[in-house]
Parts: structure tokens; sequence; C-alpha cells
């Protein structure tokens, strides 16, 4: 499997002024739980949230997981080869992270759905589309304490992400970020765990990087 040339550079630890959960976390998690999002879906974003759909309906006898900020797509297609029962949607905003060619021939299984998550979340919650599995493992590159609300925990979003559900793990180099995300499934009623993961083998090209740049990796999990 190829590498993009921007994953082979040596990881720099996070650096942030952030050194523990953010002071307005709570409050700014609470107000989204507690409010109506209104932001107007885009018509590109019906468009792919109808090809989804399109996709599921192929086998509905079959249970699905929802890989979303796939990136390039390596950890869709790990998880097809993984769970060669389920169907597996990797979901990403960026058609050139989406269109990266691997050699390997394309699992049958899968489907690599270019849309923006902020309505795919939104789309999915009211369609009562659930996954049997729901993946986040873009690890958020949002560390000062300025950007507490582009971390998914910290947006509008966010209600939706718990409503989907699923059997949810996240991973990422940033405990700060995790621990974040935990503190909000709780303020929603939803119990987690986080404990420290070993990428022995690696299915995104983040994970390999930091793997291979010996930076301490964890991983958040979330049992319906």
């Amino acid at each position: 499997m190829q590498t993009p040339s921007y994953m082979q550079t040596p990881s720099r630890p996070v650096l942030s002024n952030q050194a523990d959960i953010h002071e307005s976390l709570d409050k700014t998690v609470l107000r989204h739980l507690t409010s109506e999002n209104l932001r107007p879906i885009a018509d590109h974003s019906l468009k792919a949230f109808d090809q989804a759909i399109g996709f599921l309906q192929t086998a509905p006898e079959r249970p699905w997981i929802l890989d979303a900020c796939c990136g390039v797509g390596d950890s869709t297609r790990a998880l097809a080869r993984q769970f060669p029962d389920h169907l597996v949607l990797g979901v990403d905003k960026s058609i050139k992270r989406l269109q990266t060619e691997r050699q390997d021939p394309e699992p049958g299984n899968m489907l690599l759905l270019r849309t923006d998550l902020n309505d795919f979340y939104r789309l999915a919650a009211s369609h009562g589309l659930r996954p049997d599995r729901h993946y986040i493992l873009y690890p958020n590159p949002w560390p000062k304490a300025a950007h507490l609300k582009r971390r998914w925990h910290g947006a509008p979003v966010f209600p939706a992400i718990v409503a989907v559900g699923g059997i949810m793990e996240l991973r990422s180099n940033w405990d700060v970020y995790l621990r974040e995300f935990a503190r909000a499934l709780e303020l929603a009623d939803v119990k987690s765990v986080i404990e420290p993961y070993e990428a022995t083998d690696p299915i995104t090209p983040f994970e390999r990087k930091y793997r291979d740049s010996g930076q301490p990796l964890w991983r958040l999990k979330v049992h319906p």
C-alpha cells in the first residue's frame, strides 16, 4: 500500500496551549444538546445522502459500518476486509483524498462518498440510519483552545453524532481530544472508555505515522 508523501515525514507531538479539558466544554456541549441545529442542509449533501441510501439498500439485510473522516479511504478498505459480512461506508469532504489510488483491488462491500459530515450526520439521525459500528479515526488536529468549536464534540452537529450511535471508536495521538469527547458523551448520558492503543497493524496513514514516530496513541470506545 502506497503512503501519501505528506504522511512520510516524521510526526511531531501535539503542541497546544490547552493542557486539560477546555473550561468552556460543558457550557458549549450543553448548549448544543438543548438547542435545535438550524443550519440549512446543502443540496449536494442531499444528493450524496441519497447515494449512501442507495448503497445500503443493495443489501438491506446486512449491517453496515460508518467510517467518518475516512481521508484516503485506507481505513474503509481495511474495515471492509475485516468485516466482509458488513457494508462499509467511508465519508470524507475531500475528493482529492478519496480519489487517491491504491494498487490492490477494491473490496466489493464498500463505498467512498464525498460529502459534508456536518450534513450527513444530521440526515442520518433524522432518517433513523444507525450503523452497527461507527469509526472516527481522523485525529482532529485542532489543538489550540480557540479551536474548541472545530472539534466534533464542540460543534453543533454533536447531538446528531450521538444519535447516529453504533459501536463507536475514536483514535488520536492527543489524549485531551478524547477526554473532551468522553466528557461530552457523559453530558449526553453515554458511557465511554479511553485506553492506550498500539497500532501494530495501522489502518490509517496517521496511525502509521504516529507509530513510526514513537508517539503514544489512545482510543475511545462506546458500546451502545
